[in-house]
C-alpha cells in the first residue's frame, strides 16, 4: 500500500511508475498551468476538485468547475488557460510513457 499527502498547496505526483510498480502516474496542481503540449500515447484524465477553470484543448475552450472530468487524449495539444485562486484539480495520465510529452 503506498499512502502520500497533498502538500500544503502547489504541484506535485502522489505515485507513479518512478517510485512504484503502479502503471500509471497520479497527481495534482492547485492552479491551471499554461504550457501548451501534447502527449503522443498518453491519457490524461483530469479531474476538478474545487474552483474553476478554462482549458484549452485543440481550439476549444473547456469550462471546468468542480465535480466535472476532463480527458485529453492522446495527440490533442492543451493547456490551461485561467484558473480561480481556489482551484485544484487531480491527474491521472494512463499509460504513463516516460518522456511523452512535447510542446505544441
Amino acid at each position: 500500500m503506498i499512502k502520500r499527502s497533498i502538500e500544503a498547496s502547489g504541484k506535485g505526483w502522489f505515485v507513479g511508475p518512478w517510485d512504484s510498480i503502479v502503471p500509471v502516474a497520479v497527481g495534482f496542481s492547485d492552479r491551471g498551468v499554461d504550457d501548451p503540449h501534447v502527449h503522443g500515447e498518453m491519457f490524461e484524465i483530469y479531474l476538478v476538485a474545487r474552483g474553476t477553470s478554462t482549458a484549452l484543448v485543440g481550439e476549444r475552450l473547456v469550462e471546468l468547475a468542480a465535480g466535472d472530468l476532463l480527458v485529453v487524449e492522446p495527440g490533442e495539444p492543451h493547456t490551461f488557460t485561467a484558473s480561480s485562486d481556489d482551484y485544484r484539480h487531480f491527474v491521472v495520465q494512463a499509460p504513463f510513457v516516460h518522456d511523452d510529452k512535447r510542446s505544441a
